[in-house]
């Protein structure tokens, strides 16, 4: 039989999360940090290049200097679908994974104020600003001499699973085939006040303050199996029904609540009536997150036996702050007969994002390491949109497509890790009062990630990302 030990409970949480989850570390800060796709169809449509244009009420999104441009009310709002593809290759083995989501990613309402000259313009406005959604899926023989419950050695899952002996040690060393699924799902959405005013001819200054909040939802199930039946004697040698291990299985769920709030500044010049200019100042976003994780696993042996691990014992509860950088943005567009031609670049120096909250389940010493871990590994980078608009003049129909990227966060990473995206779009707008707009998008990059260690059980994965967005307008 199996004696008692003191678990020390947060020990054990930090070491059982840190290999395979990496809560509280980077990939967290950079869940938050990366760009989304927006939620205005026709911007969408045209790559998101849209700062020198932003014309209509998702300006608060956008640039919110461009609502001084607005001359009648206007109730706008929309939904999207996202399907994330994930064909990863796992020890030779390739599985193909996919999640889905389809939500209300906008209600804007603008009030343009009378004005002697010039425009006064406010605006409120909901936005789903990024989309969660994600999946992996792998399976395949680990012919290394490495496992996860080796690498759990240093806590006491191995132990209350049987698969050691009193003294921590495991007759297991690899030669596992290992299996396991990933799905997460949530969105962060803001609330968003904003105003313009022409400041000087043609000259429009805009803000807005962003009220955030937001879930996510990460489930990862995993799995290490002995098909090779290279464990038939006891892993705990005082126990006799854990002869012949067969399989070890562990359940993480990771739950956020996200709260927050940001702002952003921007300056939008019309010069001839056909070609703009805008500048926006994102400034850096505060994010509150509270964060609670479930561990639940078992082991099972050939003798029928299987053992639970006792869930309350290793799940807890932490809240902590990230702030991401700020990000600067310039964007061009000139229109000709019909034609509009739009582009723009964003700066993003993701070394500037920040832990904080030490106290409040982290300790100073995890805060400030994930901070060091930031400013080694990633990097400042340059997102860049291009997108072309074509009014056909005798139907009113607009025809759309665009292209941009957001180049991969991480130092020294290849152009296969940049997200790379194509969109198309139509758009009409009946008696400049009733509007409607689709767009779609299809998105390409490599990512890779590793159970646990590093390249030891690694996953390398080839992700699409297919989104339909459309965007209903009104104004009167």
């Amino acid at each position: 039989m199996k004696s008692y030990r003191i678990p020390g409970y947060f020990f054990i949480l930090f070491f059982l999360m840190m290999p395979v989850l990496s809560a509280q570390g980077v990939s967290d800060a950079l869940r938050l940090a990366y760009p989304g796709l927006g939620s205005n169809a026709r911007a969408l449509g045209m790559g998101n290049s849209y700062i020198a244009l932003s014309d209509d009420a998702s300006a608060m999104y956008y640039n919110p200097a461009g609502m001084g441009l607005l001359k009648r009310l206007e109730f706008s709002g929309g939904l999207d679908y996202s399907n994330y593809n994930n064909n990863a290759t796992f020890f030779g083995n390739s599985t193909s994974y996919s999640n889905s989501s389809t939500r209300l990613d906008r209600l804007s309402f603008a009030f343009p104020f009378p004005t002697m000259r010039g425009s006064l313009v406010f605006g409120m406005s909901f936005h789903t600003t990024k989309d969660l959604t994600g999946a992996l899926k792998f399976s395949g023989f680990n012919g290394g001499s490495s496992s996860l419950i080796q690498n759990f050695l240093n806590t006491d899952i191995p132990f209350d699973l049987y698969l050691t002996d009193n003294d921590n040690n495991t007759p297991i060393s690899g030669k596992l085939n290992q299996s396991g699924t990933i799905l997460s799902s949530g969105a962060i959405n803001n609330w968003t006040f904003s105003g313009a005013v022409e400041i000087y001819k043609n000259l429009y200054a805009g803000a807005n303050l962003n009220i955030n909040n937001g879930s996510y939802t990460w489930n990862n199930e995993y799995y290490e199996d002995d098909t090779q039946n290279n464990y038939q004697g006891r892993t705990d040698p005082g126990t006799a029904e854990t002869a012949d291990f067969q399989t070890f299985f562990l359940n993480r769920i990771l739950n956020w609540d996200l709260s927050g709030w940001d702002a952003k500044v921007g300056l939008l010049y019309q010069m001839r009536n056909n070609i703009r200019f805008g500048i926006t100042i994102q400034f850096p976003k505060s994010f509150t997150i509270k964060e609670k994780f479930d561990v639940a696993g078992s082991s099972q042996f050939g003798t029928g036996s299987v053992y639970y691990l006792d869930e309350g014992k290793y799940s807890d509860q932490v809240e902590y702050d990230i702030t991401t950088p700020f990000e600067l943005g310039a964007g061009l567009s000139y229109s000709l007969k019909g034609l509009v031609a739009s582009v723009q670049a964003t700066l993003l120096d993701y070394k500037q994002i920040e832990f904080s909250g030490a106290g409040q389940g982290l300790t100073s010493q995890y805060v400030e390491s994930v901070n060091k871990d930031i400013k080694d590994q990633l990097r400042a980078v340059v997102n860049y949109n291009a997108g072309l608009e074509y009014t056909i003049p005798t139907v009113g129909l607009r025809l759309r497509a665009g292209y941009f990227v957001q180049p991969s966060a991480y130092q020294n990473d290849e152009s296969i890790y940049d997200k790379k995206y194509i969109t198309g779009g139509i758009g009409f707008l009946a008696d400049e009062t009733i509007g409607i707009d689709l767009s779609y998008v299809h998105g390409w990059w490599n990512d890779f990630g590793d159970n646990y260690g590093s390249n030891i059980s690694r996953t390398f994965q080839k992700i699409t990302l297919d989104n339909i967005m459309m965007t209903l307008t009104y104004r009167f």
